[in-house]
């Protein structure tokens, strides 16, 4: 299986921590070049430090800019793609407070729209002439299972976390002709801050406390465990590689089997 991806270069949004780190770390130990983006630029220097370079010929490197200023965004990855076409792109963004729809501030759809889909497009227009030249790229967005089954009290992410799905369902068909494929991945519940952030949440909501929120949670996964973020990462190298080259426009939940539905 063509799983390999040397000479390709990913550019891995979130990649200071959790899945977006693992994400980084399996893409540079099939060969890739990789680009961390995230906002704070010490801890990005170290995260590059540490990826894999089972080939000479690999470049690691970083990009800090935050993904809710559009233009700050635009500037850093346009610098990036001139100097290195990007490949290889993975939108993964912290998602938001918890809380339910009706009870939302207005301004924080608007805010976390920004953040995840016109963050995301912004991202699309600065790697697509590249990938384009190549005849080759490999667009992968790191969603949530909300996206098939909304989550309680997480009324803003549940709708944005759509947008973004339907939103990468109409490039694959849009890019697709250019060998370009759009694919979105579903994380389960998994062991990065934003589950902490959650159970916190959830926690302060209700008095309970948060181990007892977590065996509640595990009860609904058939796999009995979180996922770790490796496993979500392996997924997401998956569809990165040559051998997905002919999987386009799917929502792919990564869970345990907690996703009732087709």
């Amino acid at each position: 299986m063509a799983l390999e991806l040397s000479g390709r270069h990913a550019l891995v949004c979130g990649g200071s921590e959790g899945i977006g780190l693992a994400t980084a770390q399996a893409l540079a130990a099939r060969g890739a070049s990789v680009t961390v983006l995230a906002r704070r630029p010490e801890r990005l220097r170290d995260v590059v430090a540490s990826l894999p370079t089972p080939d000479p010929s690999q470049r690691h490197g970083h990009v800090a800019a935050d993904a809710g200023d559009a233009a700050g965004l635009r500037a850093a990855v346009d610098a990036l793609a001139a100097a290195q076409p990007v490949h290889i792109l993975v939108n993964n963004t912290a998602g938001p407070p918890g809380g339910p729809a009706h009870g939302a501030d207005p301004e924080a759809y608007v805010a976390v729209f920004r953040q995840h889909l016109v963050a995301g497009q912004v991202l699309v227009q600065a790697v697509l002439p590249g990938m384009r030249a190549s005849g080759w790229g490999r667009i992968v967005n790191v969603i949530s299972t909300s996206v098939k089954e909304p989550i309680a009290n997480l009324g803003v992410s549940n709708t944005i976390r759509g947008a973004v799905a339907s939103w990468a369902k109409t490039l694959a068909s849009e890019l697709g002709p250019d060998g370009i494929t759009v694919n979105n991945v579903l994380p389960g519940y998994t062991r990065t801050q934003r589950l902490d952030q959650i159970l916190a949440e959830r926690a302060a909501a209700t008095g309970k406390p948060a181990d007892e929120i977590a065996r509640g949670m595990l009860a609904t996964v058939p796999a009995g465990r979180f996922a770790e973020p490796a496993e979500v990462a392996a997924a997401i190298a998956f569809l990165a590689s040559p051998a997905a080259g002919y999987v386009n426009g799917i929502n792919l939940p990564v869970d345990g089997g907690r996703t009732k539905s087709l």
